[in-house]
């Protein structure tokens, strides 16, 4: 099977030059099937019988600082840098991560069997010829995950091989082949000898995917989820179905098809949509009358969130973001709700955090049963831009302290922060645009004195 590809003019350049070395060089892993597959290209590997000192010579600004033979080349595009790997054979994985041993190989056979799946043990010659050592193409055809040879094998040499399956299973929308899903469900343990940021990071990789459902159900079918986000086994079989509830599922399933109606593509969001009623395991209460309740699950539900975000080693940034969705999702899609409520709601979660906070909302309530009409949403959206320009605290104000004691003729002091606030609170409370004329002329109006406990308002210089 030959290709016809549109490639960097730097990847002809690579060829070209070990070519007329007279070096075997082949384009190898994840780009080749995603040529198969018609897909956007990225991320471009190679394999090579000549030695890492060899392809320094042909590429004297290659850098290599590894023991696996990859020498690393800066992409003149700006992405991703060029890795080209000396053939190499593996030996003895006692971390159930890395090699014990690596020796040069002298044949492109050698380098393929180690490989994880088959679908990433392609190759693509000079010509663009497609080699299939391992029957790949096959499995590529009939969208199977399958590992080359055997599967317990490829799995203790890297248990994150066995979280790889499931994420390219929920990028391309392909079925983990039997004996290779059978291997992860009797290997699944070893996937605690592996680091927390390699796990988190394949994890928001499955959760980014097309198919994040078919990949977290992936993970809990296989056994792995109970290692990765245990919280999230015991809210299957949690019912929450009662008089007066909307809900139609149990929690488990209920935060299911919540990711599956989560509008956002951000990985921390939709995550946090998964696990946003985990709270609900401790806090549910049953009736003699039948009536369930589920009060103060969010907070409860923060709190294990706090802990998922720090054994997963997030960011700040993310942990941040990932606990004020989850704290704060139990609202209100409605344009009824006061000025005040939804000054509250976006102080809480952020301002840059509110597409996201609607998306899990909306996720939730599709994903317990509720029909979301457009028109609702559409309001409360409207309300919401309708209040984000209204000031949030006295910073926010189109006058400052110099116009107060410009206009009032009073020191830098407890009364210019009253005068502020007085301002402040006009515009929240009363409706006063906050036009820098309009505050003025009020300000001008008001007459204030300091009294007790005054001096405890904050002083503006």
């Amino acid at each position: 099977m030959m290709l016809k590809l549109n490639i960097p003019a730097q990847v002809r350049e690579i060829l070209d030059k070990f070519i007329k070395a007279k070096f075997e060089i082949y384009i190898v892993g994840g780009v080749v099937r995603d040529a198969i597959l018609e897909k956007k290209l990225y991320d471009w590997d190679f394999t090579t019988n000549a030695v890492p000192e060899e392809i320094l010579k042909l590429f004297p600004d290659g850098f290599y600082d590894n023991t696996y033979g990859t020498v690393g080349l800066e992409n003149e595009d700006g992405g991703k840098p060029y890795e080209i790997t000396t053939f190499r054979t593996e030996h003895g994985y006692s971390d159930n991560r890395r090699p014990d041993e690596v020796k040069w190989g002298k044949s492109l056979k050698e380098d393929v069997v180690r490989r994880d799946f088959t679908i990433n043990a392609l190759a693509l010659n000079p010509k663009f010829e497609v080699i299939d050592l391992v029957d790949g193409l096959q499995d590529v055809q009939n969208k199977l995950i399958r590992a080359v040879g055997n599967p317990t094998e490829r799995f203790a040499e890297d248990a994150l091989r066995m979280m790889r399956a499931v994420r390219l299973a929920a990028q391309l929308g392909f079925t983990i082949e039997q004996a290779t899903l059978q291997a992860i469900q009797a290997n699944a343990g070893k996937i605690t000898q592996i680091s927390a940021e390699r796990i988190r990071d394949e994890l928001l990789k499955i959760i980014a995917s097309d198919y994040p459902v078919d990949g977290y159900l992936l993970l809990k079918n296989c056994g792995l989820g109970k290692y990765i986000l245990p919280e999230m086994e015991s809210t299957f079989g949690v019912q929450q179905k009662s008089p007066g509830r909307h809900h139609i599922y149990d929690v488990g399933t209920h935060s299911v098809e919540s990711l599956r109606h989560c509008q956002s593509a951000d990985p921390i969001t939709r995550l946090a949509t998964l696990i946003h009623d985990v709270g609900k395991v401790k806090t549910q209460k049953i009736y003699p009358d039948g009536k369930i309740t589920f009060y103060n699950h969010e907070m409860e539900s923060a709190k294990i969130a706090a802990k998922i975000a720090d054994r997963l080693r997030f960011s700040n940034a993310q942990t941040d973001k990932f606990l004020r969705l989850v704290r704060w999702h139990q609202f209100s899609v409605d344009d009824r709700q006061t000025d005040s409520a939804i000054r509250r709601l976006i102080k809480n979660v952020g301002l840059e955090n509110v597409p996201d906070i609607l998306a899990l909302r909306v996720g939730d309530r599709l994903g317990g049963g509720a029909r979301e009409t457009s028109w609702r949403l559409e309001k409360y959206k409207a309300r919401l831009i309708t209040v984000q320009k209204q000031p949030f605290s006295v910073t926010d104000l189109k006058v400052n302290g110099r116009d107060v004691m410009e206009i009032k003729k009073v020191p830098s002091g407890p009364l210019v922060g009253k005068y502020l606030k007085a301002l402040f609170e006009e515009v929240v409370e009363k409706g006063l645009p906050n036009e820098r004329e309009v505050l003025l002329e009020k300000l001008k109006a008001l007459n204030l004195q300091l009294t007790l406990g005054d001096e405890n308002v904050i002083s503006f210089e």
